[in-house]
């Protein structure tokens, strides 16, 4: 199995002064889940090189065994510091396709004509592609073959917009994910906040939250060890 990981390279918060970009947790549950199960994993985002941490991610009350496995894994380190550039990659190289949120993607990969192109292409081809959190709203441009958003009439989730609220920045993100969904006609449903919540329909799997990351992870194997086998 070959897996493609598409990180993000924004780092800042709206006009806050503050830091973001992808959610360590939505990373290291996934990425271990990969590669426990044998895949091979490829680190990608638009710039290459280090994607930004949230800081927020990185506090003592957000550790996970999976944050604590990164940390003591100096080779993943290094390969999350050195990731290729996403437009310089090969969508037809790869097997699937996993997005980690934070609240990065928001602003570059939304709009990212490469990480749209890449997802219309693994979905086109039969190929399962899955993201978590502030991900889903990485689907807000992408088309469907019939060129209508590729959520219409499809069963999904992500970040709610009360998790939003929780979080303090309704007012900040460009766009709030569970409205956006609902805008482009997906069947959204959460569940209570912070709670995992992994939504699967056809080769589209949305996860809610980071409690949903492993589990969007081993659905996303499932899907392709069912692929595998027809």
């Amino acid at each position: 199995m070959k897996i493609l990981m598409v990180l993000t390279s924004h780092d800042r918060l709206g006009n806050t002064g503050k830091k973001t970009g992808f959610w360590l947790e939505e990373f290291a549950a996934p990425y271990y889940r990969f590669k426990d199960a044998g895949a091979i994993v490829t680190l990608v985002s638009p710039l290459g090189g280090q994607p930004p941490l949230d800081p927020k991610s990185d506090t003592p009350d957000s550790q996970t065994k999976d944050t604590q496995r990164f940390k003591a894994d100096s080779a993943t380190q290094s390969a999350l510091a050195h990731t290729l550039k996403l437009s310089e990659v090969a969508a037809g190289d790869f097997d699937a396709v996993f997005y980690p949120g934070g609240h990065g993607p928001l602003w570059d990969l939304v709009e990212d004509k490469s990480s749209i192109d890449l997802i219309e292409f693994m979905l086109a081809a039969g190929k399962p592609v899955a993201l978590v959190c502030h991900a889903p709203g990485i689907l807000r441009y992408v088309k469907g073959l019939d060129s209508s958003p590729i959520v219409q009439g499809k069963a999904v989730t992500g970040f709610t917009n009360t998790e939003e609220q929780a979080a303090g920045l309704t007012e900040i993100v460009p766009f709030l994910v569970e409205d956006m969904l609902r805008t482009n006609g997906g069947n959204y449903s959460k569940v209570a906040d912070w709670q995992p919540h992994v939504v699967k329909d056809g080769l589209l799997i949305t996860g809610q939250n980071p409690a949903s990351s492993a589990p969007a992870a081993k659905e996303l194997l499932e899907q392709l060890s069912l692929l595998a086998s027809a």
